[in-house]
């Protein structure tokens, strides 16, 4: 059985945790390290791994021509398989980083480092969520299955890639855009190279929206030996960001001329415009040194990735 330790709502919310977030207002005592570990008091990650998905889906459907009923499906297991797979990655992350955790003031009221779940019962937990997300995935076809069982690799790597690189960031854009692929793949049944133009744009993508994230921890992770794009780039960083920024919004621009044309690829090159524009001026407002600065900035991506599928899906309706 499980070691768990009710606490006063105030003490058991996590620092990066929504405020009043349900898990920690109303979700019962003993699921709460469970919730926690996959990260449902914290839903940014959650979108941030979806958004692609959808981004690959819209681009598939441009590909075919016109959306057929089974896409509906595809957008709808991509939801459910976002939530279950960044479940099951966190876990596996914070199993691996429970000694880092612990001695990081925003993580270190984890559940695994604080000591309300025991490192065994948090395996169990990502295998079961592992397994549902299995399930969903065998509904897709062949090219779709096997990407998924290929994403398994880059989820694996990426706990342990901020000791051995700077570029931790650039593992979690392997991993974090993946969907594009996969959900391209179940639409479509192929992979081309507009698609790949579109993951990699994801991957730019999150080099600029994690590294704000890193900045949290600059200094714990300096102390401790841990390595991140934040401390590489230091007082630069906002170049870099601006650099990654440009190479995401072209590599889009590039990805949506390639998979239409007329007014829908206008429509959906608009749509890399204005996730461009979004990007500089979270730039522009970012102050590196203010922690709830960079917390606000880095949520603020949820609207930036979903700038592309708004205007994809008015570039499919027209």
């Amino acid at each position: 059985m499980p070691h768990l330790e009710p606490l006063p709502d105030a003490k058991d919310q996590i620092f990066d945790a929504v405020d009043n977030n349900w898990v920690d207002s109303h979700a019962p005592y003993w699921s709460r390290p469970f919730l926690k570990l996959s990260r449902m008091d914290r839903p940014i990650g959650t979108w941030l791994l979806l958004l692609p998905c959808w981004w690959g889906l819209l681009i598939g459907i441009l590909s075919n021509g016109s959306p057929r009923l089974y896409d509906l499906w595809i957008l709808v297991a991509c939801a459910f398989g976002a939530v279950l797979m960044r479940g099951s990655g966190c876990t596996w992350n914070d199993i691996n980083d429970r000694e880092i955790d612990g001695k990081v003031l925003r993580t270190k009221l984890r559940p695994i480092p604080s000591g309300s779940i025991t490192v065994g019962t948090a395996a169990l937990w990502m295998i079961i969520q592992a397994l549902i997300a299995l399930l969903i995935l065998l509904t897709f076809n062949l090219t779709a299955i096997a990407l998924g069982f290929i994403a398994i690799l880059p989820v694996a790597i990426y706990p342990f890639a901020k000791r051995f690189t700077w570029w931790p960031q650039f593992f979690l854009g392997i991993a974090f855009n993946w969907g594009v692929l996969l959900a391209f793949a179940a639409s479509t049944n192929f992979l081309n190279w507009p698609c790949v133009l579109l993951y990699l744009a994801g991957i730019s993508w999150t080099l600029f929206y994690d590294t704000i994230y890193a900045h949290q921890d600059k200094e714990d992770d300096a102390m401790l030996g841990v390595k991140s794009t934040a401390i590489l780039f230091a007082d630069k960083t906002k170049i870099w960001l601006l650099i990654f920024a440009s190479i995401a919004a072209g590599l889009m621009t590039l990805s949506f001329i390639s998979s239409a044309t007329g007014l829908k690829m206008f429509i959906a090159a608009a749509g890399a415009l204005f996730f461009y524009l979004h990007m500089v001026l979270q730039v522009i407002k970012l102050d590196i040194q203010n922690g709830q600065n960079l917390l606000n900035t880095f949520r603020s991506n949820r609207n930036t990735g979903f700038i592309p599928v708004i205007f994809l899906v008015a570039s499919i309706l027209f």
